[in-house]
């Protein structure tokens, strides 16, 4: 198989997406936002993906004053441990009861004991009504990570469901104002039925991704850091979920050395200043096309992985090489102390 070799002085990784695949909580948190707000799940989760949950809440939640919004970051990034959590330990509650999967029903969660984090008070939000169902082939999810497949968007089973709920014909508009009103009042209720009822029966675990440990373990110490789009809570907390355990140099979203984050090149620029190298030395592992850019504006060479998003999203964003994930590049070392270099292999 072809294949290119390249050296390098040090890895800039990207953390969700990259190291673990957690999207599956992220969405849920951002879906209970969306529809808290009367906004489409699917639409808010794309949008939001790769970015700072501080820049996210900013415009989603202008309300948010300056000095309120470092606990405001804080509780939502908990609220994403909350979602990875509660489906572990419903899961290992069937297990320990002796119930099968195949027969967990969309409300089991509901009476575990361990049910999904609650919706906010929605009564004083302004509802739009309006979301998108597009039709989407079936998926099913796998429970290993190390098959290299991308799990179903939460959003997108949201969506489908909501879209499969609604009676066969019925219009989606109203010439009647008051039928309209009551309409979306139903809209609102379905949504959030639904959602609560999604984010049950999803897994929203939080996984190594293939190929992940195996480089880690490749890459000597000093030698690589982390630079995330996540806060110090949900960054350490997603890390050491999957027994990666954060190196020194863990570059956080709420890092006040940070003037902006991805897809500016700020926080791969910081990461490689504290491990002592030059980012264009560099080599940065991103998945998203915000952290990708970010990537090639520091100057790095970027390996971009399709572990979140499909080739075809993230080929024209400027990265190096694009591999299906980590397993299609090996790291070596040659030389030793300050001398040292990485020799990466890509296979294409």
């Amino acid at each position: 198989m072809p294949s290119t070799t390249f050296h390098a002085d040090a890895v800039l990784f990207d953390m969700d997406g990259t190291l673990t695949d957690s999207i599956a909580a992220i969405e849920a948190a951002w879906g209970a936002v969306a529809v808290d707000l009367g906004l489409d799940p699917e639409t808010v989760t794309a949008a939001t993906h790769g970015k700072r949950a501080v820049d996210n809440l900013a415009f989603y939640r202008p309300e948010i004053k300056p000095n309120e919004m470092d606990a405001a970051v804080e509780a939502f990034e908990q609220s994403i441990l909350d979602f990875a959590d509660s489906f572990e330990k419903r899961t290992a509650r069937r297990r320990s009861s002796g119930e099968s999967s195949a027969g967990f029903s969309a409300h089991a969660g509901l009476d575990s004991g361990e049910s999904t984090p609650a919706l906010s008070d929605t009564s004083s939000s302004s509802h739009s009504g309006s979301f998108s169902t597009p039709s989407l082939p079936s998926s099913s999810s796998s429970n290993d990570s190390t098959s290299g497949a991308l799990r179903l968007s939460f959003a997108t089973r949201l969506s489908v469901m909501l879209a499969s709920a609604r009676p066969e014909g019925s219009p989606v508009f109203d010439e009647s104002a008051e039928d309209k009103h009551v309409d979306e009042k139903r809209t609102d209720t379905d949504i959030e039925a639904a959602w609560e009822t999604e984010a049950d029966v999803v897994d929203c675990s939080i996984r190594i991704l293939p190929g992940v440990k195996d480089m880690i373990e490749c890459i000597p110490n000093g030698r690589y850091a982390v630079a995330t789009s996540g806060a110090k809570t949900y960054a350490y907390g997603a890390m050491t979920r999957v027994g990666i355990t954060p190196p020194p140099v863990t570059i956080t979203a709420d890092d006040k050395r940070l003037k902006a984050g991805k897809p500016a090149p700020d926080p791969f620029l910081l990461a490689a200043s504290c491990l002592g190298f030059d980012a264009r030395r560099c080599v940065v592992f991103e998945d998203s096309p915000s952290g990708i850019r970010a990537g090639v504006a520091s100057g790095a060479t970027v390996i971009a992985v399709c572990t979140s998003h499909e080739r075809s999203k993230i080929e024209g964003c400027g990265a190096h090489f694009v591999v299906e994930d980590m397993r299609k590049v090996r790291c070596a070392t040659e030389g030793e102390g300050e001398g040292m270099k990485l020799m990466f292999t890509v296979e294409s």
